[in-house]
């Protein structure tokens, strides 16, 4: 297993435990995460949720390299394995705050695109390296762009791995709600999860559904464009493969 659950007093903690990837998503934890999501609709001693990573290094450093997707050669046709990692994608309306440590990049956004606040260590960063890699950043953008400036989520996602939003810019910009000394973003996650999930259950879960609704249709449509953008825009793997690992060898992020 590589998404931990622990559950006291009404709150979930969630952790993606791949330490040793920068908790990168394989496929067996995005399929790990959706389970869990979908777990939490029909358990009601689940209130509130707290979603970290293991260790401090990373948050979530999005999909692992390793994992293999085959793709249909329509370009109106995507398999995108995280497209179902995040709670609202499983229809769970109860509240997540993301607490990050570390990196947090690419499809880790999915994650927090889907959160409904984050609170993150003073060493956090955040960036999205698809264009570096010749890969078109879709999903993540238009998820991110729903909670942060439009001119902040294109300078972060056109400019690719040369970009680090640092913690304290996040802040500033209203991305994460609340800045923690390094190691301390969980602790006081479940302490705002816990306050959280004492108020009525049902006056929480209608209150996060009417928040969602304010801005669903323009993000059902942007959504419904990814796959066609995806497909048309990206490289062929093997030349993202070729970008990926001269960065490596030059000892690029």
């Amino acid at each position: 297993m590589t998404v931990r659950t622990e559950i006291a007093d009404g709150v979930a903690l969630v952790t993606l435990d791949r330490p040793e990837r920068h908790n990168a998503l394989d496929l067996a934890t995005a399929a790990e995460l959706t389970a869990t999501w979908r777990e939490f609709r029909f358990d009601d001693t689940v209130r509130a949720v707290v979603l970290t990573g293991a260790g401090r290094r990373a948050f979530c450093t999005g999909i692992d390299r390793a994992a293999e997707v085959p793709q249909p050669p329509s370009p109106y046709s995507l398999d995108d394995p995280l497209r179902a990692i995040g709670p609202k994608a499983n229809d769970l309306w109860k509240p997540v705050i993301a607490a990050v440590e570390g990196m947090a990049c690419g499809g880790a956004f999915y994650l927090l695109g889907e959160a409904e606040f984050l609170i993150a260590s003073e060493h956090a960063t955040f960036f999205d390296p698809h264009t570096t890699y010749g890969m078109v950043s879709a999903y993540e953008s238009i998820l991110m762009a729903q909670r942060m400036p439009l001119g902040e989520i294109a300078r972060l996602s056109l400019m690719g791995t040369a970009e680090r939003l640092s913690a304290a810019r996040a802040y500033g910009i209203g991305l994460v709600s609340e800045l923690t000394p390094p190691g301390a973003a969980a602790e006081v996650a479940l302490r705002r999860a816990a306050t959280v999930a004492a108020q009525p259950t049902g006056a929480v879960q209608g209150t996060v559904r009417a928040l969602w609704a304010a801005k669903e249709a323009a993000r059902a449509q942007a959504l419904a464009h990814a796959p066609q953008l995806i497909a048309l825009g990206n490289l062929p793997p093997g030349q993202q493969a070729e970008l990926f690992a001269a960065r490596r060898r030059d000892g690029g992020g």
